[in-house]
């Protein structure tokens, strides 16, 4: 997407697709700004709309009323750039002009999947507070197989861990670790999941490289007491 940009800056399709993809790794500010972005290139975008409604609702939970203050800058879209997606007027270089229908196209299926991953991986985290982690699997895994986020494999861990399917969450926290390398939970999760299975080695290595991250986290540290005892 930011290939796309360098190319073609503000462009509609790439700023959605890179808001929906900031979206799926919970990077809120980043998602609200290409999502606020798109909206001064044309406000008719629903899936701009959306976004933003979504990104405000997260950023107000996470951040609480002063979240805007913790947001990058919006950048100013010129009015050239605002311009450009209308109806050419008469005598107006088509070259540089793209097709007026691009921002009525249907929406984005990406945008879409995402969505809709969205929507499961929060059915999954309800199933969790309820204490039904078998369907929540089930959840989880349909959310996977539309749009594949570090938070929903973390989730699926955790219920994997419930289960004592541990060879299954370590999978999920490895699959979470290639998307975001220093993830805490997933860090842990695996963690525990290889105490679980008695591979004490993995298991330290994991939590050693958590504390890195978070050199006070209480129940890193109190993991690594017990795996030290083992």
């Amino acid at each position: 997407c930011r290939r796309a940009l360098d190319l073609v800056p503000f462009g509609i399709k790439p700023l959605l697709r890179r808001a929906a993809a900031y979206e799926a790794l919970e990077r809120y500010q980043l998602a609200y700004v290409d999502y606020k972005t798109v909206l001064q290139v044309d406000c008719s975008v629903q899936a701009a709309q959306d976004g933003v409604n979504r990104m405000t609702k997260a950023l107000l939970e996470k951040d609480g009323v002063n979240w805007r203050q913790k947001l990058p800058p919006i950048p100013t879209v010129p009015v050239s750039a605002q311009t450009r997606w209308s109806v050419p007027s008469a005598g107006s270089p088509k070259a540089n002009t793209p097709p007026a229908t691009a921002p009525r196209a249907e929406p984005d299926q990406t945008v879409a999947a995402t969505e809709r991953a969205r929507t499961l991986k929060e059915e999954g985290n309800e199933l969790v507070k309820k204490g039904n982690h078998k369907k929540a699997v089930e959840k989880y895994s349909e959310s996977l197989k539309l749009n594949q986020e570090c938070a929903t494999y973390t989730n699926r861990a955790l219920c994997y861990l419930t289960l004592k399917q541990y060879k299954e969450a370590v999978q999920d926290c490895t699959e979470a670790l290639k998307l975001d390398p220093k993830n805490v939970k997933a860090l842990y999760r695996r963690a525990q999941a290889s105490k679980e299975l008695k591979d004490y080695k993995s298991s330290i290595a994991d939590i050693k490289s958590l504390l890195k991250t978070e050199p006070k986290n209480t129940a890193a540290l109190r993991l690594l007491q017990e795996l030290n005892r083992a």
